[in-house]
């Protein structure tokens, strides 16, 4: 069975909502360079109609980095920890998952850290203009699909 596109619900400044399934999602990507031959770094919060996820952020980062480095996510001065696996770094849990976005809906801006394998470092800058709204339109658009 072939998988639908995501649907736009909303879009305002860098950031979009998306509706797919079951699950409502505020997504953006990142400010920086994007590369030929890699997807783009992307952040989106995950609502899912009747399930686990209220607000679960998922990031995926422009490169991978180095096995074991420790993933942080900074909004405005703010610093959070992410679990992290290849090239994917997510949420601890819905209290993180709270203080994520009450962070981003009073900042302007956020990057993403790690250290590449060679010891370099990852940096992707998103900027938070929008994302108020996506981040609204997401979880209005989970509590709809309850309903269905």
């Amino acid at each position: 069975m072939l998988a639908l596109a995501p649907a736009i619900v909303a879009a305002d400044g860098q950031w979009s909502t998306l509706s797919q399934g079951r699950t409502c999602e505020a997504a953006a990507r990142s400010v920086g360079t994007v590369y030929k031959d890699r997807l783009p770094a992307r952040a989106s919060l995950s609502f899912d109609a009747g399930g686990p996820r209220h607000g679960q952020l998922a990031i995926r980062l422009s490169r991978v980095p180095r096995a074991g480095a420790t993933v942080m996510l900074t909004i405005g001065d703010q610093p959070f920890m992410l679990m992290s696996q290849g090239d994917m770094a997510w949420s601890r849990g819905p209290r993180q998952e709270q203080a994520i976005i009450a962070a981003m809906r009073r900042s302007g801006g956020m990057r993403v850290e790690a250290r590449s394998p060679g010891g370099g470092r990852i940096v992707d800058r998103y900027s938070l203009d929008g994302a108020p709204l996506a981040i609204d339109a997401a979880a209005a658009c989970s509590a709809t699909l309850v309903n269905r």
